[in-house]
This record gives structure tokens, sequence and C-alpha cells, in this order.
């Protein structure tokens, strides 16, 4: 039984969303258009200011796409109206992030700079302060596309657990060890 799917997903002023018949999921808001394609064994009915995802039958693949094409159809809404940010960490002596005409350019302690070309689709603003840890924002509509950019840049150097130094997501508690002990 999904819980998930079960939920009437609300749509808010502003927002359109079109079913057609091939069960492709157009929503526009103020941000901007995502369009989910369903599988054909979901219905999707909309109503006033509620969208209603339902199952043909309690197969166990139904019942699992049916809370994932209610999740999918919820984040499209959300994307629309709000949006999507993750935000990143760098942290380590010499390490520095920097945006150049749309391109993030990334010093990571390697003997070359790394250049990441983000998507259209989202959008990558760094804030560098003097004595605080840069922080790279990635904002966008689509909450994977989102994701997928910053799991990206998190792997180009994740945080090694001896001294901490990498690209860490704000607030992410990284474990510590301890290292060797001197010899006597």
């Amino acid at each position: 039984m999904s819980r998930i799917g079960n939920r009437p997903i609300n749509v808010g002023d502003g927002v359109s969303v079109d079913v057609s018949e091939r069960n492709l999921v157009t929503v526009k808001g103020p941000k901007g258009e995502l369009s989910v394609q369903v599988a054909p064994e979901i219905q999707v009915a909309r109503e006033e200011g509620v969208i209603s995802v339902r199952r043909s039958d309690e197969q166990k693949r139904h019942v699992a796409m049916h809370g994932l094409y209610a999740s999918l159809i919820g984040n499209a809404v959300e994307g629309v109206t709000k949006g999507y940010r993750k935000q990143l960490e760098v942290i380590g002596v010499g390490y520095r992030a920097a945006v150049n005409n749309g391109v993030l350019e990334l010093a990571l302690g390697f003997s070359h700079p790394i250049y990441f070309v983000p998507p259209t689709a989202v959008s990558v603003t760094v804030e560098a302060q003097r004595g605080k840890n840069t922080v790279i924002t990635i904002d966008g509509i689509d909450k994977q596309i989102v994701g997928q950019v910053a799991a990206k840049i998190r792997a180009l150097r994740p945080p090694e657990p001896y001294k901490g130094k990498g690209i860490r997501y704000v607030g992410e508690y990284v474990r510590r060890k301890a290292g060797k002990t001197a010899a006597r």
C-alpha cells in the first residue's frame, strides 16, 4: 500500500497542470516548466487545486510506481513554484572556487585547475568570504538535475577523514580518524 501515492498533491496559485492522453504531465509555474512521463498503468487526475494519482491494480510493480510518480509530480510542482537549492562547502588550504563566464573553476590541490560546465537548467554561484569556507550554491527547478550536479562537484574532491579537506554539503558531518601515532 503506497502512502505517498494516496496523498493528494496540492497545486498552488499560478501553477497550471496539463495531463495529455499519453500520460505526459506538464507543470508550468512562475519559475519555469517541467514534464513527467507517467507509465500507462498509472492514472493522473486533476481536480480543482489538487492532483491525484491512482493505479490500476495491486501488483507489486504498480504499487511501487504509484508512489514514484506521485513523488515525481509533487517534486515538479514544488520545483516550478519554489525551486531547489544545494550548497557545498570547499574546505582546505589553497582550495578555491570561482565562476567565470558560467564555468565553475576549481583549485582543489591538483596540479591543474578543474573546469566544470554546469547544465543550462541550473545556475551556479560562488560565495567566498575572507576567514570563512567558500560556498558553492546550485539553484534550479528540477530536483534530480540539481542533486546530480551537486554530487558531481562533490565527487571531484570528496572530504577525506584525516584532515576533513575536500568538498562537502553544507551541514554534512564527516567522521574523522585519528591517524598514525609516532613510534617511541
